[in-house]
Formats: C-alpha cells, structure tokens, sequence
C-alpha cells in the first residue's frame, strides 16, 4: 500500500494546537475532528467542511475550558457521535442523516474519573477507557471489563468484535464481545516494554509502539511475532498514534514528521516495511483516522494540521464505467463513474482479490481469490464470497434471479443467495438455460413459514426435480412424457407450472403431487409478479386464472397480436399485446389480484394495506367485511382490532382486549355484546343507541368517560336530563385541572367566553403562545396594556420572539416587533416590517438573515439574501458551501477579476471531481490558473487537451520541457506507455522509441517507427535483427529480419550456426518456389557423397538438386550425384556441361562433351554461330549430314551480312533454296533481282510478289512512289494501259506535289485517250477530287470539261473561289447555273463576315448581318444610305434592343436624330421611352431639361407625322398628344428650376401633372408635387400630397389600392382609378423622412387637411368647375386653368395666363437662361407662333 498526500483539510496553526481525535462514520460519508478548543468539525466525504458544533462541559460552573477531548466515535448508524471528555462525563450528540440537522445531546453517561480513548463498536455498546485504569462497557447498563492502571489507548478488531485497551504500565488486554468461535483467549494479554501509546489491532497480529521507538508484532495470544527497531536512528523519535487499515492488511504509525507504513505479506506471513512518508514541518502526528473503505486515511497533527491521504495499491478503470481501487490485496472499492455510488468488496478470510469482473448488465460483481468467490450486488450493496476452488476460469453465471446468482461448472449447478457467505445449493445437470431452472428465495412471505427457499430443474429433458434449498432434499419429481421447454415456480414455491415442446402448459401442485394439463397451443405463460395469478396465450385467447387452486376457472378474453410481457405498477397489472405494428396493454382486474393473493396466503395485514388505498365502493366495502369477518374467524384479533381502531383513541385497544366478550348475557345478541362491537367498529353513537334503548345511560355515560370522551358524556347527560349533569361539568374542569390540562381547561373556558380566565390558563400552562393568538384576536383584550405587558413578557421568557414581535407590532410598537422578530430570527416578519418603518435597515436585516441562514446550514436560501444585501462575498462563499456551483459562477462572472480569481479554482475543483473537464478548464482559466488546468488534463491523462491548453499558454520550448520531464518521471515509474503518449504529444517520437530501445520494448520501438517513420520501419526491423543474431537470440532475430523481408539473412544466419534445419524452414516458408531447394543444396554439398544422397532423398530434391548443380556450374558435383543416384541424367550434365565450355569459349571440348551427350547438331549449329564454317561443315559431315544445308544456309547469311550476294545467292541454290534467296532480296530491297529469281524459280508467286511491292511501294512515300511510277512508265510501254493506270492512281503525295498531280493528269490522259468511256469516266471522277484535294481546282475543272462535267467544273471552280470562271462556264456552257453560282456567292460572303462585299450584292442581308453582329452603328448608317422605309426598320431594331438593355436614352436620342415615324408598328416603341423616362430617379432636376426637351421633341414629330398619317385623331393620336403635354410640362418644369423667380412655376407645374397620373408613376408624381409644394411654403397641400404618396407606398407594399381613401381628392380632376406602380420609385431613406414629416404635422394639427380652392369653389388646380362642370383650358406655362387674363395663341386650345407669361419673360430676361428661351422656341414652333403683346408690371 502506498500513502499519497490528497489535500489539506485543516491548516496548522502557528503554535501547539493538538488535533485530539479524530474519527469516520460507519457509513463513509462523514468524517469528525476535535481541536484543542473543543469544537467538532464534520467534513464529507470529499473533504469539504460542511458543520460544525461546540461540545460543552459537565458543569458550565468550571468554564468552557475547563476540560479536554480524548475520545470521539460515530455510531454504527452514523447520526450520533458520542464524546469523551476528561471532566468525567461522555456525551451523545445526535447529529442527523443529512447537513444542517440541529446537533442535540440525547444522552450522557458521567463518570467517576476522565475518560481517556473511546469506541463504539456495536449498536448498543459503548466501550471507553477512565484515567484511573478501568475499561468500561456503557449502554442501558455500564459493565466493568477490566480494571488496571490508565488506561492510555484503545484499539477495535477488524470485525468490530472485540477491542485492546494498553495501560499506562504496558499493559494490553483483549475483550471479545463475540469471538466467532475463534477460540481466543480474553483479558491481559501481553506486557509490552513501555506505555503502548500506538496501538492497532491488525488481521494477524497486534502491533504496539511507544517511546522506545520500537515497533512489535504480537501474535493471537501474545507471543512476539516481529520488531522493528528505530531506537539507534537519530531521525526517529517516539511512536504517538498508530491505525489499522479496516481490512487489517496494513498498520500505519504516526510520529514526529513521519508516517510509517507495515503491510502484510500473505505469502511470507509476514509484516513488510513500506517506504516511510516523511513530511518536512508535520511535527508530531496525534490522531490517525481511516476511512471505513480503506481509501482515506487522516492525520491529525499537533499544530491542528489535518492531512489526508490516499490509500490504494493500484487503480484501474473497468469499460470507463467503474472505478477499482484495490486499497488493500484483500479489498477493493468499486465506485460507479456515473453515479458515484461504492461498493466495498473484502474477502472476509484475507485473500488476496485476483481479478475483479462487473458482468449482468454492469450490476453484478464477480471476483476470484485463490480460495474463494467474491459475488455481489451492486444495488443492493449484497456482498457474498463462498469457498470456490479455481477451475481455470470456466465458470459460466447466470444473473437473471436478483436474489440468487447461478453458476455452471462441469455439468454442476451452484447456488449463492447474494448477501450470504454459503452457497444455497448444489445440483447436477446439463441443462444450462435460465428457462429450465426456477429459484424461489422468500419472495413472499407466508405466515408460519421463516424461510422459503426451493429450486425447480432439469434431471434430463424429461425429468423435473424441485428441492428444497433450506433442508437439501428432494421435494418432488416429475417424470414427463414429452420433452420440457420451460418451467417456473410461483413465488410461494407451492405450484410448479412447466410446458412442454407440444405447447401444453400443465400445472403441478407439490403438495399434493398432483399434474394437471391447463392449456393447449401455449405461445406465453407467466406468473402475475407478487401474486398467484397467471397469464397465457392460447392462440387469440388471453387465458387468466385468477384462483390458481381452481385451475378450471379461467377468465379468457379475445386479442389480435401476441403477449409480449406483463406490466405491474402504479396499481395496476397490464398484459401487453402487439397488435401489428403497435403495442396494446390489457389491464387485469388489480382487486381480484391482490386481495385474491393475500387471503390465498393468509396474509391479513397485505390484505389491510391493499384495501387501505382503495377509494370506498361497493366492492371495496364488501372486502372490507369479508377481511374482518376471515380475521374474526381466523381469531386474529389484532387484525380486526385495527379495523376498528381510530387512530388517536389509545382507550379501544384496552376495551377491546380487556373486554370484548361481557360476562353473562344473551351471547351475540346480548345488548352489551351489541355495543361492544359497535365500539369496535368505532361507531361510538350506534353504542350510545345500543345503551339507551336499553335505558343503559350510566353504561353509555361510563363508555364515554372511560374513553374520557366528556363531550359525548355531558352531551348524554343534558338529552337524558341526568342530575349529575352540573357535577359531570365540574368533574370535567377539575379533573382537566388534576391532570394539569390547563390548556383544555383554557380552551373550555375560551368557549365559554372567558377570555380573560382563559388566558391565565394558558400563561399557567406555560403556553404563551395561545394566549398571545386570544388576544390578538380580541380587540378588547388588546387594549389590556398590563396584560399585554404580562404576555409578551412570557413570549420573550419562552424564546417566543416571532409571535412576541406579532403582539408588539398589533399594539404599534415597531421598534419593539423588529427587536423580537431579529432575536427570534423571524427575518421575513422583520424585512417585512423595516420596509414599512425603518428602510434603512433593510440591507442590515437581509445580511443578517443570510448569516441566519448560513448557521441553519440554509446556504443555498442564504445567497439570495446575500445579493439582495450587496453582501458579493458572502453570496459566493454560501454558493460555493450549498454546492450550487451554477449560481455560483453567475455571481463571480458579475464580480471584477481582482475578487472573482480566487474563488473560481474551488469551483473548478468541483468540475474535475465530477470529470467535467471543459468547464473547469474555463474557470481556472478564468481565475488565472491555467497551470492548475495542464496539471488537471495531464492526471486526468488527457494529454491531447493539456497540450492544447499549454500550448496557448507555455512557450513551445517550456511545454517541450515540461511534457519530457514528466515523460521522463513516467519511464522512471515503469509507466512506459503514458510517458510514450507525452513525447508523442510534443512531437518527440523519437525520444519515445529510444526509450523502448532502452529498456528492449521491441515492439513497442517498431510500433512507434511504423507510425512515426515507415520509411525507416525496415531498417530498423533489419537493425534489430542484427542486434538479437549477435545476443544469440536467433528466433527473435528471425521475425525482425521477417519483418525487414529479409529471409536470406535469416538463412545465412541459421547457416552460421550450422542449424540447416532452420534454415532449410524459412527459405521453403518465405524464399519463394526455389530458395529452399537451394538451402538443401548447399546443405547436401557440405555432406557430400552417399551423406548428400540420402538428404536429397528425403527431402526429394535430388534431382533438382542435380539441375541446380549444373545450373550453379558444379559439375563435377552433379556428375557425383548422377553417378550415385541418377545415371540417366548423365547425357544432360554432359550437354549442360558442354554448353557451359561453348560459353566459356572451350570450343573443342565442347564439341566432345556436345558428342558424348549425343547431340552433335549441337556441335554444328555452335561452330556455324561462330562463322567457323570449315569445322561445321566437318563435323557436320561426320556426325549429322541432315545438317549440312543448314550449315550452307547459314554461310549464304554471313554472305549477305557482307552484302556478297552473289555468293549467297550460290550457296543458297546449293542449299536447294530458293525461296531463301528470294526472301533475302526483298528483305534487302532489290526487288529487280527478286522479280528475276522469282521469274526463273518460282514463276507461280509472280503475281504475288507484284503485289507485295506496290505496297511496299506505298509505305516507303517518296523512294516508293518512284518505284510505282518507274512501273507505270513500263507498263504504259508495254501497251498495258489499264495497269498503267492503276499504278499512277496508287500515286500518293509523299512530299512531291508536283509529282502526284502528273501522275493523276497523265491516269485521267491515258483513261481518256485508251481506256473505253466507262472506265474513262470513273477515273476522271476519282481524280477531280482528288486534285481539288491538293488545291488543283482548275486542272479539275478542265479534266470535268473533257468529259462535258458541266456542273462538276463549275463546283470546282467554287470550291477555289474562281467566281468570274465559274461564271463565265455557266454563261457559255449552261446559263442554268448562274444563279446557283451567286447563291453559293451570297453564302461565302456571309460566312465569311465580309459584310462590305455583300452591301453590293445584297444590302437587307448585309443589314441583318451587321444586326447579328452588332455593329448597330454601321448599321445604321449603312439604312441610312437606303431609303426611309429601311432606315427606320433598323432604327426600330436598335431601340427596342436599347430599351431591352435599359438604354431609353440612347433610344430617344436614336430618334432624335432620324425623327419619328407614324408607324403604328413604332407605338410601343415610343411609349416604352416615355414611360421608362417618367419612371427613371434624377428627372426632377434643372440638369435634366434636355433629356426632356428631347423627348418633348420626339413627341411633337410624331404627333406632327400622326396629323398626316392615317392614325390622325386616333385614340393613339390623342394618348401621344397628352404624352407631349407632359413632356413640356416636365420641361417646362426643368427649365423654371434653374431660375430662382420661376420656384413656384416649377410647383405649379408639379401639381398640374398629378391630373395625369394614369401615365405617370403615381407614388413618384405625388412625392414631388408634395416636396414642390412644401417647398414653396404650400404646407396644406404639402400634407394632403405626401399623405397620398405614404397611402400608395403602403399599397405598393400590399399589393392592392383598394385601401386608398379618395376622400381628398373629390371634386378635383386628379383620377382615382391609376395603375398601381409595380415598384417603389422613392427610396427609403426619402419615404422615411416624408413619413417623420407628416407625422409631426398630424400630432401638431396645425395645418387644415383640405384642397386650397379660386373663385369658382374648386381646387385651384383643376380643369374642371365641380358645381359647373365647365372645363378650363391649361396654361401652357404652368398648367394651372386660365380664369382671366388669357392670352390666345394662334393654335386652337393653347393658351396661356397673361400674369404667368409675363412673368416667365421677365425670368427670361433677366436671367438671360437659354433653357428657358429653347422652352419660348418650343412654344413657337408648336402653337404656330409666340403672342404680340408686351410686357406689362399692372
């Protein structure tokens, strides 16, 4: 076991502050420690402090420090702690199960002397040692164990069964409370050397130590066992406190600055000295405290230092599930990672655990020990371990019971009940399937029967056996036709059900042995859980019996699916059904279930429980009377007792059991018998009845009384006018008043209406409280200030400060109330009331109340309080003690840094507990303690994450640094494989590989190179081949040499070593097909002889061993072996051998060796490969004169290499061969020579070989067309003009152009001039395109001409492009085809893009083509050229191209410049421009007069052309006529902006569009008749206009005008009906700004929402007279109507108002603005002159 130093929990002082004892619970969840100043300090399990409680003296006359701790012990529950103190007295404080329970003294034990230690080893027994030497047993009764001198130290066994007590004289004695049967003896055991201050009684021995520094080992009965002597170690000094771990393996003794630890070897039966724990600066240990677990161990120091340590040999985690600490060889501590549950698991015998194992679904604990079996539940905490001899691990465990684990081994069944040290049973049987054995372990409890444990198996598969597990014997046996495949017990263990494989279910009652078949066609079968009632299926039948001993009453209801299982809970039972693809429950009557299974088992109480959480029915009334009847009958009184019973009349029971049958009487019907049992029932009143029918009033009376019932009684007394009614009342009151019921009497005489009697009661009865409520109640009473005074008086005496502070607050005295509710810690009462009368206490009193809360332990309701205080701290440190870690770091994030970094470690300390790591690793970051974060990943060893952090945080170099020390620590500790993963991490491979190479981790090393360097991997494989070759580690050597794919060097090496075998192995295994044969070669040829003979044999390999002799040029070897074994593969050495000298260039005894091994061609063909023909043809001669032509064959080759063809070609017919010779030739290329042989010897192959070279002639271009046409020039003088023919055709062109064309021309002349027409016809045609092909278009067309080809010339001349020739042919030879010429003409042009030729030849397809181009200018300019017609088509195509691309303005320039036709057909065009310029931004401007002018230009020559056109006074006429009028209004308008004098003009002229806004955007028009208005100060319309602008944008959004009002606009000739605009023409930051503006202008109302109106009552701005309906004309300068001063213009219907003329001249004259004049010019021009008249200023 090894100590590791875990945390602080309490820090030494400066000075000597002794720790006096410390100890655990019982339960591992508390632990307890006494300081010097007598205060208990209680920590959890984790080590957090969470309480804490001052002891206090015998006497409080002596002071609180009048005495001393000297012993502390928790009870075996856990929720009391008694204390010893040395002013003669022990105290038991009960402290509760949970934090924060008050801390109460529930008894006391005083004593005649100090007590010195204490224990509390069992329930109820206390065992503490007195100064004056006396060791006493306390309880109920105190026992003296034994008396001697002082009683120094007191040590518990590790059962708790017995304890040592050492004595101020070495004393040591020993009581056992039990001994197990151990046989020990008890009292004075042994006299150790000097006082044995340390002292703990181990497993095997007890260990004692003192001041002589010297530690023994005692045995069982006191015989020394071992020492330890310190004594001559100067660094050692006396032994003050000693502790046994709770399994008794390991003793730990504390002294100065030092923890030694012992162990216990089980093998050498021996105590082994671990390695001290030296801690520099402890000083002197005076308590140890281990945890009941054994994973803790506490020390207590003498500077009040409390240290904790870890305890354990080893930890692994299970699956990353659960958590096994091995603390001790023979304990280990499971520990759920998920919940943190434990579970202590300790051979009970000392063994060490071996392996520990979680199997059944992560519940079931199995462990082996050399001996035994350790089994446990971990739900329950069950824990069993049985005697089990090892059997290699082939133990198979069934988990399917949760009372019983069942195990197979070698056909046995094994039976442990968890929770029990023996095994339940054992039986023999093959049969291992959970469905083929039943368990039964009490799993309902029956009267009159302790235990109930039975087992129901398989003999064989016919063959039931039920034993009963208690007593080991056989209780029944079935013997079954049918083979069973499935059985169970019910819970009782009185009925077996099993099935067989026929699905028939049959039922078996053990006691009475009897089988009986209950259901065919059985698919599900089950016992309803905690009943007899059973479930199956038959079918589409769900089968329930109800009553088991009626098996023929079955209750069956139809389903559509199959059982699945049954559901109990929630009270009720569910059969669950799968009904296709869904899952039905069918519910079971839950009444006949249980209250069925309780009578059925006799059961009463289950009975009474069942029924007691049923609503009252019918039914349920009716059980109720058949269980008192059956309890009544069953003369269990007890049971119809409580049926009966009220629950706050303690009298019934008495009258009920003293007497329920009277004396005498008339039996049942006896009116006393009537009575009794109707108070039985508790039905008092039906009693009364039964006594006065009888005129029994004294009974009824004395019924009442002696169930001291006085109401009832006096109520009896008045009915009945009994004359001891008075004395009844006065008896009542005095007997109230004997009995000290003064609260009652106060009660009575408060219903009687005396107050103030009943308050004097009440304070008499010490119940201030009531009498506090009474007056508080009562006004009159109140006004009582005495009796207040008297009150509140006693309230405060009594600890009654809340309700004390309620009277006071009644009576108006606020300071008083908060004084009382602050001393009563009524807080709420008191924040409550300081809001009302004191604020400024608010904040005082809430702290205050947090602090309250603190103390109660509240610490979670305390941070609310500490907030509301402005308390931050405080609130922090209660979230952190109330462990509401989330709230706590709500409270610190709102902290600044300075006070929240100290606090988040200690929440982050409580993340990694819980191995959250992320989130602590936020807050230590965020308390600047990213150390403390790398530290935490790396013991938690997630390496990657530490990495990661240290890697934000470190230096690379630092965390280099950092990762290889530790790295280096972990190969220190044997820890290979996490220092591994810390050099990985900082990218040191590397050093991870040398450290394997180190300690000879081979594979470890060539794993990390496979992943780190796989291009070194086989280096290194070979490298640690040769390393383990040269140690003699051959085998080892192979599989790294394997790995390298290094074979040979495994032969080799096997080799060395003479270990052919091995060698002779890896080569057949690795080396391919041949290596192993080369191995036993050269193992044979270091035999030699009959020795290499025999291997090749045996392996039979000879001979290819003889092959591989002569393949390896061992021929003497091979001739050994041949001539030993294989004398008929001598011919083959001999020629191999023979082959071997040729190669050698032994040309001579080669030609021997070839003739012995009989191949002298051989020979032959050797010398005539080295042109010695003289020696060939001799041995040739003499040996094979079949290979004498071969021999002249081969000297005509050496001719031709020497280009003597000559010769050749003599040797070659000396040879008889002509066709070689012939073949030589053409392979040479003298296909002169080759016709001339062919001729003279083979004439039939002539025509072939004619052939043959045209095409060679062919492949071999220009040198082979030569040929052909050398060949055609002959053929030609020959006469043979179609062979001639044929060959110039075969011409190709092979670099010559020139060459080919003759060749063609001179085939077309010889065709045309020899050959019949036909033929002359077909050539020409093949030659025309031909030549065409090589751009001879002209020669072809005069070959076509030859042979009146007409259209075929003509066609060639085109393809050249020859257009005047190919005209002229058509002209002359066939005028037909002069149009198909300039078509084809037409077509190249356009192709070709050469628009500028096609203008000449076709002008409308050269425009489209510059159309599809788009070279819209040279378009243009071109129609330009052309008549008007076409001009304006193109110019059409333009704009509306234009227009497409958004470019109205090039489009209108378009026409500006060209002019505008009335062409219907135009229409579109110019009402696309007009609507895309009135619907463009940035128009209403002074800079945009032109674009508008031109425009209004446009306009007014279109209407100019309409006026002469058919389309004159058309609807389209009229539209463009308005078009015009808005145009040079918008013009118009462009041109008064630029002139300051003309603003309102311009405003004017905006407002007179909106009568056109049909045409016009009407969002757009509106905003700027609006802003016009607005601008020139016309805030009425101003609003009305941009009102309507906000109405039409909400439209425009919406969809729809519907919504618009009209309201405004009646009587005006502003239309109503527009189109809606299909986007939003304003932006929105404008649309903003003009709804901010008429909002304003709503909230101000200063501004009358109406139209301004003339002299006709109309809008100023209309046309139209609304009362009159006469129509005005416009002017022409504003477009206001003309009312008087008009002044005519020469064009009808045009006119303007004097005032606005003038005026605008003046501008004109003044501002000289050419804008304005270009709009005078327009007029002009438009209404046929300007007027005469002259300015005039009136």
């Amino acid at each position: 076991m090894q100590l590791k130093h875990l945390r602080t929990l309490l820090s030494p002082q400066d000075g000597a502050a002794k720790v006096t004892c410390m100890a655990w619970s019982q339960n591992n969840a508390k632990f307890a420690v006494c300081t010097v100043d007598r205060v208990v300090l209680l920590y959890d399990e984790h080590g957090e402090r969470r309480d804490k409680f001052s002891t206090k003296p015998a006497d409080m006359k002596y002071g609180r420090k009048s005495y001393m701790v000297k012993g502390m012990a928790f009870s075996p529950d856990s929720t009391k702690i008694a204390i010893g103190q040395t002013d003669n007295i022990i105290y038991v404080y009960k402290i509760g199960e949970d934090w924060g329970d008050k801390k109460v003294i529930c008894n006391k034990f005083i004593q005649t002397s100090a007590v010195t230690c204490l224990q509390w080893p069992a329930e109820y027994i206390i065992v503490f040692g007195l100064a004056e030497g006396k060791v006493k047993e306390g309880g109920e009764t105190e026992d003296w164990l034994w008396m001697g001198i002082i009683v120094l130290k007191r040590a518990m066994c590790c059962s708790g069964k017995g304890i040592l007590s050492g004595h101020a004289d070495g004393t040591i004695v020993r009581y056992f409370f039990d001994d197990e049967g151990s046989g020990e003896s008890q009292g004075k055991l042994v006299n150790h050397p000097c006082p044995p201050y340390a002292l703990a009684w181990a497993a095997n021995s007890i260990v004692a130590a003192g001041c002589d520094r010297r530690i023994v080992a005692y045995g069982k009965e006191g015989h020394v066992l071992q020492t330890f002597d310190y004594s001559r170690d100067p660094q050692e000094r006396e032994f003050t406190t000693a502790a046994a771990s709770p399994g008794g393996q390991s003793v730990v003794l504390g002294s100065y600055d030092r923890l030694r630890v012992l162990n216990w070897s089980p093998r050498r039966s021996i105590w082994e000295e671990a390695k001290p724990k030296e801690i520099a600066n402890l000083y002197t240990v005076t308590a140890l405290a281990w945890k009941r677990d054994g994973s803790r161990l506490c020390a207590g120091t003498l500077c009040g230092g409390v240290e904790q340590f870890d305890c354990c040999l080893r930890r692994s985690i299970y699956k990353n599930k659960f958590e096994l600490t091995y603390v001790g060889p023979s304990q280990v501590i499971v520990k759920n990672l998920s919940s943190g549950t434990r579970v202590v698991l300790r051979s009970h015998y000392g063994y060490e655990v071996e392996e520990v194992k979680i199997l059944g679904k992560e519940r079931y604990l199995v462990a082996h020990t050399s001996d035994t079996l350790l089994l446990g539940d971990l739900n329950t905490n069950r824990l069993s371990e049985v005697a089990w001899q090892g059997s290699g691990g082939n133990e198979k465990y069934f988990f399917e019971n949760e009372n019983v684990c069942m195990i197979f081994n070698a056909g046995e069944l094994t039976l442990v009940e968890y929770g029990s040290n023996d095994t339940l049973g054992s039986v023999r049987t093959e049969f291992m399937n959970p469905h083929l054995i039943s368990v039964r372990i009490n799993e309902r409890r029956q009267r009159g029967m302790e235990d109930n444990k039975k087992l129901a198996y398989l003999v064989d598969i016919k063959t039931i056996a039920i034993v009963d597990l208690i007593g080991g014997y056989n209780i029944g046996t079935i013997s079954h036709e049918s083979r069973v495949d499935w059985l169970e017990l019910n819970e009782t263990g009185h009925k077996l059900l099993f099935r067989d494989r026929k699905l028939r279910l049959h039922l078996y009652d053990i006691e009475s042995c009897s089988k009986t078949m209950i259901l065919n066609f059985c698919s599900y079968v089950q016992w309803v859980p905690g009943s007899d009632v059973l479930v199956a299926q038959n079918r589409n039948s769900l089968c329930v019996w109800y009553n088991i001993e009626a098996p023929e009453r079955v209750t069956m209801s139809s389903i559509r699916g199959d059982v699945v299982g049954l559901e109990r809970g929630g009270g009720k039972t569910e059969v669950m059904v799968t009904e296709g693809v869904t899952t039905v429950a069918y519910t079971l009557d839950e009444g006949l279930i249980e209250f069925g299974t309780a009578i059925d088992d006799g059961n009463y109480t289950r009975a009474t429980a069942f029924l007691e959480t049923l609503e009252m029915t019918p039914e349920t009334e009716a059980m109720w009377k058949t269980l008192s009847k059956l309890s009544l009958e069953a003369r269990q009184l007890h049971i119809a007792e409580s049926l009966h019973r009220q629950n706050d009349s303690c009298s019934t029971d008495r009258i009920t059991r003293t007497s329920f049958f009277p004396q005498g009487g008339e039996g049942t019907d006896f009116y006393q018998v009537r009575a009794r049992l109707a108070m039985l029932e508790k039905n008092y009143k039906l009693a009364e009845m039964i006594f006065l029918e009888q005129n029994a009033v004294e009974e009824a009376m004395d019924m009442y009384q002696e169930l001291h019932r006085w109401d009832e009684c006096i109520a009896v007394a008045e009915a009945k006018g009994h004359p001891a009614l008075e004395k009844l009342r006065r008896g009542y009151y005095q007997w109230l008043m004997d009995t000290q019921q003064e609260e009652r009497a106060g009660e009575l005489q408060e219903s009687q209406g005396d107050g103030l009697a009943a308050i004097s009661l009440y304070l008499k009865a010490g119940l201030p409280a009531k009498a506090a409520r009474l007056v508080l109640t009562r006004e009159e009473l109140l006004a009582n200030t005495e009796l207040v005074e008297h009150i509140t008086t006693a309230l405060i005496k009594s600890e009654l400060y809340e309700r004390a502070g309620d009277l006071f607050e009644k009576i108006r005295n606020p300071q008083r109330a908060l004084e009382c509710y602050c001393k009563g810690n009524a807080f709420m009462k008191a924040v409550e009331l300081a809001r009302l009368a004191f604020p400024v206490e608010v904040v005082r009193l809430e702290e205050a109340w947090g602090d309250h809360l603190v103390q109660q332990k509240q610490l979670d309701a305390a941070i609310n309080h500490y907030i509301e205080a402005r308390c931050s701290i405080k609130a922090i440190e209660a979230a952190l003690g109330a462990r509401q870690w989330k709230k706590a770091i709500y409270i610190l994030d709102l902290q600044d840094r300075n006070t929240a970094s100290k606090y988040y470690p200690r929440v982050a300390q409580h993340y990694v507990s819980l191995q959250e790591y992320e989130i602590a690793e936020e807050l230590y970051t965020k308390g600047d303690r990213t150390k403390d974060a790398i530290d935490m990943y790396t013991q938690a060893g997630r390496w990657e994450q530490a990495h990661k952090l240290a890697m934000k945080c470190m230096r690379p170099e630092d965390v280099s640094v950092l990762y290889i020390t530790q790295a280096q620590e972990m190969e220190k500790q044997g820890k290979y494989r996490e220092a591994e993963r810390l050099y990985v991490t900082v990218e040191e491979p590397d050093l991870a590989i040398t450290m394997f190479k180190k300690h000879k981790l081979y594979d470890d090393m060539i794993r990390l190179v496979g992943k780190h360097h796989p291009d070194l991997l086989s280096d290194t494989h070979l490298h640690l081949g040769k390393e383990l070759e040269a140690e003699g580690r051959l085998q080892e050597a192979e599989y790294h040499y394997l790995e390298a794919q290094e074979w040979k060097a495994i032969v080799n090496m096997y080799r060395s070593s003479g270990l052919w075998e091995e060698a002779y192995r890896v080569a057949k295994a690795h080396g391919g097909a041949n290596a192993h044969k080369h191995v036993a070669y050269l193992w044979a040829k270091s035999l030699g002889g009959e020795a290499a003979v025999r291997l090749l044999n045996k392996l039979g390999l000879l001979e290819a061993a003889v092959d591989h002799a002569a393949d390896n040029c061992s021929f003497e070897f091979a001739f050994e072996l041949s001539r030993l074994a294989l004398k008929h593969k001598t011919p083959e050495i001999h020629l191999r051998y023979a082959m071997y000298l040729e190669d050698e260039g032994k040309f001579e005894e080669a030609e021997a060796e070839f003739i012995r091994a009989g191949k002298p061609k051989e020979a032959v063909l050797m010398f005539v490969h080295n042109q010695d023909w003289e020696a060939a043809q001799r041995v040739a001669e003499a040996h094979d004169p079949d290979s004498v032509a071969e021999v002249l064959v081969g000297q005509a080759r050496g001719a031709l290499e020497e280009k003597d063809f000559q010769k050749a070609e003599g040797l070659l017919l000396r040879a008889q061969r002509p066709g070689l010779a012939l073949n030589y030739y053409k392979e040479a290329g003298l296909w002169s020579d080759a016709l001339r042989i062919c001729k003279d010897y083979v004439p039939g192959q002539l025509e072939a070989l004619q052939e043959e070279y045209e095409r060679e002639a062919t492949k071999k271009g220009a040198r082979g067309m030569e040929g052909l046409v050398e060949q055609a020039r002959q053929w030609e003088q020959a006469g043979e003009y179609g062979r001639a023919v044929d060959c110039y055709l075969k011409v190709r062109d092979a670099g010559s152009s020139s060459l080919v064309e003759k060749c063609w021309m001179k085939a077309a002349e010889l065709s045309i001039k020899f050959l019949p027409p036909q033929r002359s016809l077909e050539v020409v045609r093949t030659v025309g395109p031909q030549l065409i092909g090589i751009r001879k278009h002209s020669a072809a067309a005069e070959l076509y001409l030859n042979l009146d080809l007409v259209k075929e010339a003509i066609d060639a001349f085109i393809e050249g492009e020859e257009w005047n020739k190919a005209k002229r042919v058509a002209k002359e030879l066939d005028p037909r085809y002069e149009d198909y010429v300039d078509q084809h003409y037409k077509e190249v042009l356009k192709n070709q893009g050469k628009v500028d030729s096609l203008v000449g030849v076709d002008v409308v397809a050269a425009l489209d083509l510059y159309v599809e181009q788009g070279q819209w200018d040279k378009c243009i300019e071109t129609a330009a050229k052309q008549n008007y017609k076409i001009l304006h088509k193109y110019v059409a195509l333009y704009a509306t191209h234009l227009l497409r691309e958004g470019g109205y303005a090039q489009a209108l320039a378009l026409y500006v410049q060209h002019g505008a036709p009335a062409n219907p057909q135009n229409f579109n065009i110019y009402k696309r421009i007009f609507t895309d310029m009135v619907s463009s931004p940035g128009t209403n401007s002074a800079e945009a007069y032109y674009s508008w002018a031109d425009l209004r230009d446009v306009l007014f020559n279109l209407c100019e052309n309409l006026v002469k056109s058919s389309e004159a006074n058309s609807p389209a006429h009229e539209e463009f006529e308005t078009m015009l009028l808005i145009a040079h209004y918008y013009a118009t308008r462009s041109a008064a902006q630029s002139v300051k004098q003309l603003e309102t003009m311009a405003a004017r002229l905006s407002i007179s569009l909106l009568r056109h806004t049909q045409l016009l955007p009407a969002d757009k028009a509106f905003y700027e008749a609006g802003i016009a208005a607005k601008a020139v100060g016309w805030e009425n319309m101003a609003f009305i206009f941009l009102n309507r602008f906000l109405d039409l944008t909400d439209a425009i959004e919406e969809g729809t005008l519907d919504a618009l009002d009209h309201s405004d606009f009646q009587d005006t000739d502003i239309p109503f009906e527009v189109p809606l605009p299909a986007k939003q023409h304003v932006p929105e930051a404008q649309r903003e700004e003009v709804r901010n503006w008429v909002i304003t202008v709503s909230v101000d109302q200063r501004l009358e929402q109406v139209l301004p109106q003339d002299e006709r009552g109309a809008y100023e701005a209309s046309l139209v007279a609304a009362s009159t309906g006469v129509q005005a004309l416009p002017c022409l300068i504003t477009g206001y109507p003309i009312l008087r001063n008009k002044i005519e213009l020469k064009r009808p219907g045009k006119a303007a108002n004097k005032d606005n003329w003038n005026k605008f001249l003046m501008a004109i004259k003044t501002s000289h603005s050419p804008v304005c004049q270009d709009v005078l010019k327009f007029i002009s021009q438009w209404c046929g002159g300007l007027p005469s008249t002259s300015f005039s200023f009136q």
